[in-house]
């Protein structure tokens, strides 16, 4: 292991400061948690429901947008005519450029193997992926993820004290990138994003 790591590092620090990480933290189990009457509970069902709460606590509801503050777009609205087709050669190009020191997702499917077999599962891929984004729906398993709560720093029994990180379906992650090619360039073409935008902007930070 200590070898691929060395041979890697250079690609991708993230497995190298994982691997040390875990030599100094000895990476242990979640303990006991405070829930919301600051008992201790110390059943791994107990425990995932006092994270569960604490991290959909942070989770704010949907608000409304002011409309005097949505930009008119040049032209007509995007019909569903308009919805650009998933194309096999955008896929095997998106699998060419996945991380392969990335963990895997819920179906245990590294992105190594998804690279190396860009040519092979490019097309049935795109077969999936045209009517999920034509329809605006997506695979039920594409939508879990293997959750791990990460603790930062404090009292360990405070459920606060938790991040959560979550190992979604390389697949979905795929199309979500297409997805976000896709309407950057629509919106950019239609003029809906001002000039003026810079943060959530490719290569525009906030501060810019």
């Amino acid at each position: 292991m200590e070898l691929n790591l060395s041979r890697d590092v250079k690609d991708s620090k993230k497995g190298y400061y994982k691997y040390m990480g875990d030599i100094r933290n000895a990476r242990k189990n979640v303990g006991q948690l405070l829930n919301e009457v600051r008992d201790l509970v110390t059943q791994n069902m107990e425990k995932a429901e006092v994270l569960h709460a604490a991290f959909a606590s942070i989770c704010t509801s949907k608000t409304s947008f002011p409309e005097s503050q949505v930009p008119e777009t040049s032209g007509r609205v995007w019909s569903k005519e308009d919805i650009p087709l998933v194309e096999e050669d955008q896929v095997r190009e998106y699998l060419r450029k996945l991380a392969v020191h990335k963990s895997v997702g819920p179906d245990g499917t590294h992105s190594q193997a998804l690279k190396e077999l860009a040519d092979v599962i490019a097309r049935p891929l795109s077969v999936i992926f045209d009517p999920s984004w034509q329809l605006g729906q997506v695979p039920k398993n594409w939508r879990k993820a293997n959750a791990t709560p990460i603790f930062n720093k404090g009292k360990e029994e405070d459920p606060g004290n938790y991040r959560l990180i979550s190992f979604k379906w390389i697949p979905g992650k795929v199309i979500e990138q297409l997805l976000l090619e896709t309407t950057s360039t629509y919106m950019k073409d239609k003029k809906v994003i001002r000039t003026r935008q810079h943060a959530f902007i490719l290569l525009r930070g906030s501060h810019a």
